[in-house]
């Protein structure tokens, strides 16, 4: 039963499998089919009313007939090349138009002659003596050496390498006749290449920027270096004996297969998988060949290139036709699609290249997969430049969301403290008219209660009087107090002043005002008007104090600001000169309640308090904070 459930689940796994894979190999199926009518369709149909196809050949000391196209024997020696002697024909009535002799294709350079002066010669165009550009040539036939009727035409062609010499027909007649078929194959055969390798150039140029930018993805950096190495190889000519740096041809053999194993390691990071360790004997074919190049004489590397570089390219195709293929059943995304479409075509070129290499398919030496696979890397490049420009726009597009949120969200933020500030406001007014009532009830109410218990009872005019003056002193200081005074509390001890004074005369107490510095009190935007009513009750105890249990003559107030560790504060003192009192008196006396009560009061304020008496008098000393409290402590 558990094998029974362990492959249950497989079942639905491999049915997803093939119904992904079946119609990825059919559409790759059809792109190879598509590309092999179009490779029969690509090359241009030449002017065979002008081929001259019948030569003699003279190779290595003996003569014999051939019909073009012709291979030769392969050669390492360009001494004594492969001699092709043919005639055309010239009508003297045709001196009036220019004639051309057109080679469609040749390999790897070749020598036209025209009644024995050369008119062509192949080896002073780079381009064209590698056999895989498919470099056409053309060159016009000065008509001083044009005779009317038969007319020799010889043909030396220069082969070098391990490949067989390939001659196709040549064409000789008008050149209005053979141009167009010249110009359409240098349309596809080198412009093209060059169109494809610029690009190539260019997008490695951006890729690497964006690898440089993007470090932690690699992908960039490794399809850059890829296209760098197959510019260098689109660029850089092939020398050819007698060359003047022959060393060089070790690095064009050995950029192919190096750079065909990048493009599988970008494949691999593209779509999202580890590089394997073991994957890197994947580069030992190029690196071989390579240093065959550098220590090697001709021909050793063209014939390990053969042999060792050109399997591996196909290897690396079938690679990365595999990569793509898994990517598409595991991924079902456009760019996999893309990328596999690409690699069926190169694909494709690659083994119609090699069916031509070993003349399978006869008469046909037209190399496609460098184009194809050029074609193939700009694809690429361009789709992951596009994938890159597309993550950009969805990273500004992000950033403009962003940027909408955290303005809405600042909106959004603004309001909620403008209503907090509000709620403070009004939490803010709601606990001063706490306050104010609070002062009010035991102020106010108290000396109301105490009149009206006194006319009830029937006492003298003079204690009602008494208990009057009592409750409007507790009114105008809660009254005084309610004032925006801007934090300066002096403006409070100037109208505590007055009723002081006032209370004092009466009972012929001279009060001494004295402010020893310039400012007063330092300012304190923080006060509040509870804070006020507190320092002012404080005074007035003391003051109180002063009269009915001092029997002072002389009452001193003196007002100054010191200066602390963290800064100004201000002190309050009020010294009279009267017998004094014992602090440590019975705590439940008046006297004691009322220094309870200035205790706390100060500590409410978060000012000290300080208190000493003697024989000569009393001294209270309150010491201001340097930023009063806000606090719902008071106490009343």
């Amino acid at each position: 039963m558990s094998e029974i459930a362990a492959k249950a689940p497989t079942r639905p796994r491999r049915r997803l499998i093939a119904s992904r894979l079946v119609p990825y190999l059919l559409l790759q199926a059809l792109i190879v089919i598509a590309t092999i009518l179009g490779l029969r369709l690509v090359p241009p149909d030449d002017p065979d009313d002008y081929a001259v196809s019948e030569f003699t050949l003279r190779e290595n000391g003996a003569a014999q007939p051939v019909t073009l196209p012709h291979y030769t024997s392969s050669r390492y020696s360009l001494g004594d090349p492969p001699l092709y002697n043919g005639t055309f024909n010239f009508r003297s009535g045709d001196a009036a138009t220019a004639w051309s002799v057109f080679l469609p294709r040749f390999s790897n350079g070749v020598e036209v002659a025209v009644n024995g002066v050369v008119v062509m010669d192949s080896r002073r165009d780079d381009t064209a003596n590698r056999p895989d550009r498919n470099t056409p040539a053309i060159a016009l036939i000065p008509s001083s050496l044009l005779r009317d009727g038969p007319n020799r035409l010889t043909v030396r062609l220069f082969v070098w390498g391990p490949l067989k010499g390939f001659l196709d027909s040549v064409y000789v007649g008008p050149d209005a006749s053979l141009r167009p078929a010249y110009e359409t194959r240098a349309l596809l055969f080198v412009t093209l290449p060059v169109v494809f390798s610029a690009w190539q150039s260019l997008l490695a140029v951006i890729l690497a920027i964006m690898w440089l930018m993007r470090r932690r993805e690699p992908v960039y950096g490794v399809l850059a270096a890829g296209m760098l190495v197959g510019a260098v190889q689109a660029f850089v000519p092939a020398p050819v004996p007698p060359a003047p740096y022959p060393r060089l041809a070790a690095i064009l053999l050995a950029s192919a297969p190096i750079e065909s194993a990048l493009v599988v390691v970008f494949a691999v990071l593209f779509f999202g998988w580890r590089w394997p360790r073991y994957g890197l004997l994947l580069f030992a074919p190029g690196l071989i060949i390579l240093a065959v190049g550098l220590f090697a004489g001709q021909p050793v590397p063209r014939i390990t290139f053969l042999f060792l570089g050109v399997p591996t390219v196909g290897l690396c195709l079938m690679l990365l036709a595999f990569i793509v293929t898994k990517a598409v059943i595991k991924r079902q995304d456009a760019a996999s699609f893309t990328i596999g479409c690409a690699v069926s075509i190169v694909l494709t070129c690659w083994f119609h290249d090699m069916l031509s290499v070993f003349e399978i398919v006869p008469d046909e030496r037209i190399f496609v997969t460098r184009l194809s696979y050029s074609a193939m890397l700009v694809a690429i490049g361009a789709g992951l430049t596009w994938r890159f420009a597309r993550a950009l726009n969805q990273v500004d597009s992000f950033a403009g969301q962003l940027v909408a949120r955290v303005r809405e969200a600042e909106e959004r933020l603004k309001a909620s403290f403008a209503r907090e500030e509000e709620r403070a406001r009004a939490a803010a007014l709601a606990n001063e008219r706490t306050r104010l009532m609070r002062d009010l009830h035991d102020g106010l109410g108290g000396q109301l209660v105490s009149i009206v218990a006194l006319s009830e009872r029937g006492h003298e005019g003079a204690t009602i009087t008494d208990a009057a003056r009592a409750a409007l002193k507790d009114l105008r200081l809660v009254i005084d107090s309610m004032d925006d005074m801007g934090g300066d509390l002096m403006l409070a001890l100037g109208s505590w002043r007055e009723r002081a004074t006032a209370q004092l005369r009466p009972h012929d107490i001279a009060l001494d005002w004295r402010v020893a510095t310039p400012q007063g009190l330092p300012l304190h935007p923080e006060l509040r008007p509870w804070h006020v009513i507190q320092v002012v009750r404080i005074l007035d105890e003391a003051v109180t104090n002063a009269v009915k249990h001092a029997q002072a003559g002389n009452v001193a107030v003196t007002i100054e600001t010191l200066d602390g560790g963290q800064g100004p504060y201000g002190v309050i003192s009020v010294t009279d000169d009267g017998r004094g009192f014992a602090p440590s008196g019975n705590g439940a006396s008046q006297t004691a309640r009322g220094l309870r009560n200035m205790r706390s009061r100060a500590a409410c304020c978060g000012a000290v308090l300080d208190l000493s008496s003697d024989g000569s008098g009393t001294r209270v000393r309150l010491q201001l904070p340097q930023v009063f409290p806000d606090s719902d402590a008071a106490g009343g």
